[in-house]
């Protein structure tokens, strides 16, 4: 792959894990992407833990001719990690190599193709159920890592929210496997309170892990517990298509310099998950019948007699 001139090649950042499942998970990702892009030269490398550290990809791919390099978090969220650590690495080794032009790209984030993969791994969790149950009966819980980064800790209650409203569950909840609350257990035995015939316990993770496997073990603790419920298990993201199809697009956005703009959730531009038929909907604003007609101050009381609209305006009784 060239840009502008320039030999470039990818780094994908790799958080590193105890676990060798999870490393030999993250190797998989890692070839798919190459097998999907033949033509770009890629190394992985990891944070801690494991082996090849980071800089020992760098140093292959600065080996091999590359001279500008697209450095790749292979983590879901910008949390220290992301926001710290890599950079770090990265800036140190750009020190180093004054000749190499080295980009950063951003975390896979909420991206509507994870939503999809996140649908369908909670799917197929509903599929190996002993009885069937309807969604309005379902409760979902959506189990992130948990940081002391709010901000990354909101964007798990920002998934769940979306998975809640486009699968239709009855309820859904969040809970976090460290640092953040509640925690996995606690957030678990408050959801078999609730009444729920089922419960869906998807974690919100790229790779199994010693975090993912503590998940599933409070799963069991919890479900021996309640009889009543059936607890299911739904599977992390792993390797599937659309996760490596993420992973090039990240590529794709360092390479182009693509502005990254919300409007990937936008439910008229993608497909979100419950809301399929909304894409290339028009988007016509809903206040035109208030618009420039002022405020309770300009018309004393009489715009609530305006044909009995304002009451009713569609925001709820707040107003707003």
């Amino acid at each position: 792959m060239t840009a502008g001139g320039l030999k470039s090649a990818v780094m994908v950042c790799g958080h590193g894990s105890r676990d060798p499942d999870a490393i030999v998970e993250f190797e998989r990702v890692a070839a798919g992407l190459k097998a999907m892009l033949p033509t770009v030269d890629i190394e992985t490398g990891y944070l801690e833990f494991a082996r090849p550290v980071i800089r020992d990809g760098l140093e292959k791919l600065a080996s091999r001719g590359a001279r500008r390099i697209l450095a790749l978090p292979g983590m879901l969220f910008a949390a220290s990690h992301v926001k710290n650590d890599l950079p770090s690495e990265i800036n140190s080794f750009a020190a180093l190599n004054p000749g190499i032009e080295l980009r950063f790209g951003r975390d896979l984030s909420i991206e509507p193709k994870l939503l999809k993969v996140a649908a369908a791994r909670i799917a197929e969790a509903e599929g190996d159920a002993r009885r069937p149950v309807a969604r309005a009966e379902t409760l979902l819980l959506v189990v992130g890592r948990g940081t002391s980064d709010p901000d990354a800790n909101s964007n798990i209650a920002k998934i769940t929210r979306m998975l809640w409203e486009g699968m239709g569950f009855g309820w859904a909840e969040t809970a976090f496997s460290g640092v953040a609350h509640p925690l996995v257990e606690p957030g678990l035995r408050r959801a078999a309170m609730l009444g729920f015939r089922h419960i869906v316990v998807f974690p919100y993770f790229l790779f199994t892990g010693v975090l993912v496997k503590r998940i599933y073990a409070a799963l069991d603790r919890v479900a021996a517990d309640h009889p009543e419920i059936e607890f299911l298990k739904a599977g992390y993201l792993g390797d599937h298509p659309l996760v490596l199809d993420c992973f090039a697009d990240r590529i794709a956005e360092m390479a182009d310099g693509e502005p990254a703009m919300n409007c990937r959730l936008c439910k008229y531009r993608e497909q979100i998950i419950g809301y399929e038929t909304a894409v290339g909907a028009p988007q016509q604003g809903h206040h035109h019948h208030v618009r420039g007609i002022g405020t309770e101050a300009d018309h004393g009381d009489h715009h609530h007699h305006h044909d009995g609209h304002l009451h009713h305006h569609g925001h709820g009784s707040n107003g707003a």
